[in-house]
């Protein structure tokens, strides 16, 4: 990263334009490579740029799968040519980009407004892949070279590259920008730090047990896109690059928060040019680089979700309360555990089983001692509409009287050495084999195991957890396979390694979806990740562990999963490791509840953690957030909205900057979040804490406290006491949140409706049937559109889907004056009542409840 700096110049006499791209050669004079740019403009207002060699001996690696298509390029034109530089328009001609020969850089227009140049700094890389059998003709030793570029050792370990370094690089300076924010998954703030003086963030997914804080290293998943924010503009820098790869960020001043005081000042007093510099290196592969021009948050979403696609809409069982252990005992306990739920009242979905389920840690296989009737059990919990999720690791134990390794061996399924035979390596089963994902042929063999008649035991309620797939191999280098190892097609798995999880979590899901004839939605948790893994469904953060400071950090990792498209993820509630104290475990639980997914897990060594465990006051506490996690079914508008939008998406879970773009304070916010437009969470994370500081932005918003309906102004700081109860979560006014009350599963449908006025209100609500594709295939869903103006409540229905829910109660909040009649009108009949109740005891005058005490008036909405 800090190598020789090489003056690449663009030969803008070889410019070419073709009906998708433009195509330019570079020239590095002292060494004589010449490389191959792509430039190619999308119709979506996304810019790609492509680098090659010119003439590679072979083809380098280039990232299959994560793009959903090829996408829609514009046609370029020559806006202007000099013998220094080539400008180029397309479309409306609101952006342009400009090639520069020498230092060659590349810079993107927005008007007359430059906002990304490329290659900035002249830290473009690219090292060439060599063929060893031309080498050794020339008499060089590839093997054993002296500079130790062609073999590597790491402590015990020997790495050996078959086409010598072959690394790539760029930088890119982000005009005006000083804040920026993605690159999952790391333990560390929601803001990247400035590089400058520490290590830069790394991209590489390995298996860590027990994290570090506030560290760039990676953790078990990898998401190469940066976002960048300012108040009126927002974009993105997407590296679409598998191999292990580090990020350094430079802001323009090292300090984020002088950049910010900068930014209020008039142009003619600001001193300092606002930026920052990004640089990239990437161990081999091409440079695949997509910028994402916004121009505001939710546009950049749904550029990305364009390019990697959309979240996948989940069931709705999955939504709710998970319940696991590493492990579980036995049947017995299972259904124990379910009983205890039932006798406390509490709600809950699923109910999960790790390894020690299974028949000596062989996958699809059950312990017949401990778990003699697995379709018996999972039959008891469908009765109750709860499903059971088993673990599927990627390793398959070396057993030769097995006969899924048997079947995997001999049809050519696992990954090999570099000497051609089958890699070995250590984890839970002892000496394992890998299964190569990257294959289709052996993602289309995994995928069959799911099917009923093969994976016995099994029952259409039953789901998967994907884990220790970034690989987790015990004993190999940084506990993960080597880099050497060979996957199909000939390609080293220093080339893919980000992309292992990724391919299992896709084979999964295919197996579920192919199980169910193409007929319902599946679920599938997995540990490890890439870009585009939202298309499969649900991530988590990892071994977390009990204490406070990882109940913090678990806010910004969530957030930061969120903002680089993987929306349906969530931490491990209560901390995998160690014994958490009853606060942090309650405080823990009113956390996640408010993520998108919520799960508590607990490690094996660590004592039992069903939520009546700790006495009264925290089983009531645990139960409220739960129930109160059911109640705000608005959840479920928001995963459609984030799964199958065809214009826009909005991830529910997301930083305050996403929904006030313009309102600096909210940039380094990340111990409260928005949920969806209408709902601000601010989770108590202090042990002992009285109060909390909420930041309400928005000065022309009102927010209501959505338990005691008080009201605030936006664009202040609010000190709010806290008992150990206390979620404040505030609704914001002129927004409707449909809720369900005394709700004990995720089946049953709002029946209350607040409407906290802000001038008016408006908002939606979506149902399906919650487990098909028949939203997608046959639009059966009903979107309701809910709106008051003026003193009337409309509302209004999309879709086919046919559903018996009834709105019981209309809460309106805000009113100036009492009504003393409500007219309901349905379907063309006009039906007058009496107002039922009006609510006084909370704010003076201001709260209206009307509900309808005739059955007749009783109809769907």
């Amino acid at each position: 990263m800090q190598g020789p700096d090489l003056r690449y110049r663009a030969l803008l006499d070889t410019l070419v334009l073709t009906e998708r791209r433009a195509l330019f050669e570079l020239l590095e004079p002292d060494t004589q490579r010449r490389l191959l740019l792509s430039v190619a403009p999308c119709r979506s207002g996304t810019v790609r740029i492509l680098i090659d060699e010119l003439q590679p001996f072979k083809a380098r690696y280039r990232v299959p799968d994560v793009i959903t298509g090829e996408p829609q390029c514009e046609q370029l034109r020559v806006e202007r040519q000099t013998k220094d530089s080539v400008t180029l328009t397309w479309s409306s001609g609101r952006h342009r980009v400009c090639v520069w020969h020498l230092p060659f850089r590349l810079e993107i227009l927005s008007g007359d407004e430059v906002v990304v140049t490329f290659n900035s700094k002249g830290k473009l890389w690219f090292e060439a892949l060599q063929d060893p059998s031309r080498a050794a003709s020339n008499g060089s030793k590839p093997q054993d070279d002296d500079a130790g570029l062609w073999k590597e050792t790491f402590q015990q370990f020997v790495d050996i590259k078959a086409n010598g370094p072959t690394s790539i690089g760029a930088d890119l300076r982000l005009h005006g920008f000083s804040h920026v924010y993605g690159l999952p998954e790391h333990a560390d703030s929601l803001q990247l730090r400035d590089t400058s003086e520490g290590a830069p963030y790394r991209l590489y997914n390995l298996d860590v047990f027990a994290y570090a804080l506030y560290s760039r290293l990676g953790l078990y998943g990898s998401v190469p896109l940066l976002v960048a924010h300012k108040p009126d503009r927002t974009v993105g820098v997407f590296w679409l690059n598998a191999s292990e790869t580090f990020v350094n960020v430079h802001y323009s001043s090292s300090d984020p928060q002088v950049n910010f005081a900068v930014e209020s000042l008039s142009l003619k007093r600001r001193r300092v040019q606002l930026h920052t510099d990004v640089h990239w290196l990437s161990e081999s592969g091409v440079i695949d680089c997509m910028i994402l021009l916004g121009p505001d948050p939710q546009q950049l979403f749904t550029q990305y979700a364009q390019l990697t696609g959309y979240q996948a809409l989940p069931p709705l069982f999955s939504l709710g309360y998970h319940q696991c252990r590493w492990n579980y005992n036995d049947e017995a306990d299972v259904r124990a555990v379910d009983a205890g739920f039932d006798r406390h009242n509490i709600p809950y979905d699923v109910i999960w089983l790790d390894i020690e389920h299974t028949d000596g840690k062989r996958y699809f296989t059950w312990d017949p001692a401990l778990f003699p009737d697995p379709v018996g059990l999972q039959r008891h919990l469908e009765q109750k509409k709860r499903k059971l999720v088993v673990i599927s690791d990627p390793h398959i134990k070396v057993d030769p009287d097995w006969s899924l390794y048997c079947e995997a061996r001999d049809g050519g399924h696992f990954v090999k050495d570099r000497d051609g035979q089958i890699y070995q390596g250590s984890c839970w089963p002892g000496e394992s084999c890998y299964l190569d994902y990257s294959s289709p042929a052996t993602r289309a063999w995994y995928s069959r195991h799911f099917a009923l008649n093969k994976y016995k035991g099994s029952t259409p309620s039953l789901f998967v957890w994907n884990d220790m797939n970034e690989p987790s191999v015990f004993g190999g280098p940084e506990q993960t396979m080597p880099k050497d190892a060979v996957h199909y097609g000939g390609w080293e798995h220093r080339e893919l390694h980000n992309l292992y999880g990724f391919y299992q979590h896709m084979a999964t899901v295919e197996g579920l979806i192919t199980r169910s004839g193409g007929s319902e939605r599946p679920f599938v948790l997995s540990r490890s990740f890439f870009a585009g893994s939202q298309r499969f469904g649900a991530v988590w953060t990892g071994d977390n562990v009990a204490t406070w400071e990882y109940l913090k950090i678990s806010i910004p990792m969530v957030l930061s999963l969120s903002v680089a498209g993987i929306a349906f993820c969530g931490a491990d509630v209560g901390g995998f490791v160690q014994d958490p104290e009853p606060e942090l475990l309650v405080r823990w639980y009113q956390a996640g509840s408010l993520q998108p997914f919520f799960r508590g897990h607990s490690a094996i060594e660590t004592k039992r953690r069903e939520p009546w465990l700790f006495g009264d006051e925290v089983t009531a506490a645990i139960r409220a957030v739960i129930q109160q996690r059911y109640g705000f079914r608005f959840i479920m508008r928001l995963n459609h909205e984030a799964g199958y939008s065809n214009t826009i998406i909005v991830y529910s879970f997301r930083p305050l900057w996403v929904e006030f773009p313009r309102e600096q304070s909210t940039f380094t916010v990340d111990n409260q979040y928005m949920i969806g437009g209408a709902l601000l969470a601010c989770p108590v994370t202090e042990p002992g804490a009285q109060e909390v500081t909420v930041v309400l932005p928005g000065t022309s918003e009102i927010w209501y406290d959505v338990h005691s309906a008080e009201t605030y102004k936006g664009g202040k700081t609010l000190t709010l006491p806290v008992t150990l109860d206390t979620v404040p979560v505030f609704q914001r006014g002129g927004s409707v949140v449909p809720r369900a009350t005394g709700s004990a599963s995720c089946t049953q449908n709002p029946d209350c409706l607040p409407l906290p006025l802000q001038g008016g209100a408006a908002g939606e609500l979506y149902l399906d049937d919650g487990h098909s594709f028949s939203y997608r295939d046959r639009k059966a869903f009903c979107l309701r559109r809910f709106s008051m103006l003026s003193g009337r409540l409309n509302a209004s229905e999309e879709g086919d889907f046919e559903c018996d829910g009834v709105i019981q109660s209309v809460t309106i909040l805000g009113v100036k004056s009492k009504p003393s009649t409500v007219t309901v009108r349905v379907s063309g009949e006009e039906l007058s009542m009496y107002v039922r109740h009006v609510r006084t005891d909370i704010q003076k005058d201001k709260n209206l409840s009307c509900t309808n005490p005739h059955s007749q008036a009783q109809q769907p909405m």
